[in-house]
């Protein structure tokens, strides 16, 4: 899916990213200090930060390919999969795990033949889950993208996914 360039080693989508992506690198300063901003922009162009994306803003910022691969793997926000047009996302916290929020997973694991972090063929949806939303009092609590929606049963899934043809 991307290949480098042979005239810079920089990676390629179809020219589609790279060079907005680059000239704001250029504007940072190098170093482990940009490297989140940098990541932000690059999942922000793209949708997902791929291996060669990776390698590209740790050779633009003189950085170890591993750290930047290590932030990216740490921190939930960033992925290296292709997410789907709408975002799902089941909080299993306590209060929505007590209420059922495990049985609305394997609902919608059922209905959308994914799992947990991942997304799918048609990339309409892609499945997460939290911790917590702090939205308790709705328990179980589903979002998505930035929609909340409270009191989710399996029995509601259908209708709720129909929401976000």
């Amino acid at each position: 899916m991307f290949v480098s360039k042979p005239d810079t080693g920089a990676p390629d989508c179809g020219g589609a990213i790279f060079p907005e992506l680059g000239e704001f690198i250029d504007r940072q300063a190098k170093g482990r200090d940009s490297l989140i901003p940098v990541l932000h922009k690059a999942q922000e162009l793209l949708g997902f930060l791929p291996v060669d994306v990776q390698e590209f803003i740790a050779e633009k910022l003189d950085l170890p390919v591993g750290e930047v691969y290590g932030v990216v793997t740490f921190y939930h926000y960033f992925t290296m999969q292709p997410r789907g047009r709408h975002t799902i996302n089941v909080c299993l916290g306590t209060a929505c795990y007590v209420r059922g929020a495990k049985k609305v997973v394997e609902a919608l694991t059922e209905e959308l033949g994914v799992r947990v972090g991942e997304t799918t063929e048609d990339r309409r949806f892609s499945l997460t889950t939290q911790r917590c939303f702090g939205a308790c009092g709705l328990a179980p609590v589903v979002m998505v993208n930035e929609d909340v929606h409270g009191r989710v049963t399996p029995k509601k899934i259908s209708a709720l996914l129909a929401q976000y043809e």
